[in-house]
């Protein structure tokens, strides 16, 4: 493989890096508010959460496709094996995206909305979970012999992808409940403030419970995270972790409504920059890495004049989006609507 084309691979790992943190973000807190309208009683207050996301959820899940676009032609030896190896959860976290899709929409119009509510936070749990296994099972490794996957149809299901799962519907849970803490008043807020942190100790507890056994699984790990200067970073990273979630239950218990959103995603920040130091350059540990994966360079070049220009916008029309949606959700939510 030639610099050029290790070169260019480098550029896409970061740019499918930059596109997994805005979907997981974007998208992670309406999964998050989903789920937590399972334990809303009252339709009222269904419907105000759900309003909350009624003008952005849409948008949110195209980086999703964008994100299964550039893996696809950056990298089709990592979007075939993990096709292969993760078929059950990805089809499952489809089968949930869609689930929850056409439970919103019905929502909107239905005179009796308890069964859409259900479905549509059921769904969002569906995908959050399913998102969860299928990275703990990446962390964890996939076989691959010949480029090919080599393992078994259920080595995606362990201890350690249940935990990674719990991990990230905890944290969707925790962006959701901040999210709400902005959005909406009164007692859907204060029942944000007593989920958020909940929610936060929570994945404060996988997270951690991620990080030591992650070494386990990969031996080459835990030489680079004592090597020279990774060290210093890795040190550093888990500190900051550290600090923000404990500014995270600061703002919480001082009742802020901004700040806890601001720390959940900074939180989510430096976990992907975690993730991304332990796991570079494979893209499938132990042994799929950006150097045997990456596609030819014309075919690198050609996408990045494409996803160049597609980028910028959708950031502007995301930004403008939120820009324009901001303040707080009235009341009556959907039910404010006449039929």
């Amino acid at each position: 493989m030639s610099e050029l084309q290790i070169f260019l691979g480098n550029i896409w790992f970061f740019l499918i890096g930059l596109m997994l943190v805005l979907y997981v973000v974007l998208d992670g807190f309406d999964l998050g508010v989903g789920v937590l309208s399972l334990f809303v009683r009252a339709e009222n207050q269904r419907d105000v959460m759900m309003s909350s996301l009624g003008s952005i959820w849409d948008a949110n899940e195209t980086w999703l496709v964008l994100l299964g676009g550039a893996l696809f032609g950056a990298f089709p030896l990592v979007y075939g094996v993990a096709l292969h190896a993760l078929y059950i959860p990805i089809m499952l976290m489809l089968f949930g995206l869609i689930f929850r899709g056409v439970a919103f929409e019905f929502y909107v119009y239905a005179q009796r909305k308890q069964f859409w509510g259900m479905a549509f936070g059921i769904g969002s749990a569906l995908a959050a979970v399913s998102q969860g296994l299928a990275l703990g099972a990446i962390i964890q490794g996939i076989e691959v012999e010949a480029e090919r996957f080599s393992g078994g149809v259920w080595d995606w299901l362990s201890p350690f992808s249940l935990v990674v799962g719990a991990g990230v519907l905890a944290g969707y849970m925790l962006l959701g409940a901040t999210y709400l803490i902005m959005k909406t008043e009164g007692e859907i807020q204060q029942r944000s403030y007593r989920a958020a942190k909940l929610t936060a100790w929570s994945m404060f507890a996988a997270a951690a419970v991620v990080t030591v056994a992650t070494p386990f699984f990969h031996a080459g790990v835990t030489v680079r995270w004592v090597s020279f200067p990774m060290l210093y970073y890795l040190v550093a990273l888990p500190l900051l972790a550290i600090a923000t979630f404990f500014m995270l239950i600061r703002s919480l218990r001082r009742r802020y409504e901004n700040a806890p959103f601001v720390w959940s995603l900074a939180i989510f920040l430096l976990s992907f920059a975690g993730l991304a130091m332990t796991l570079f350059p494979y893209l499938l540990p132990p042994s799929v890495s950006i150097a045997n994966a990456a596609a030819s360079p014309k075919t690198l070049v050609f996408m990045l004049t494409g996803i160049g220009l597609l980028l910028p916008v959708m950031l502007i029309y995301n930004g403008y989006q939120y820009l324009v949606f901001r303040g707080k959700v009235g009341q009556q939510g959907y039910a404010g609507h006449s039929h």
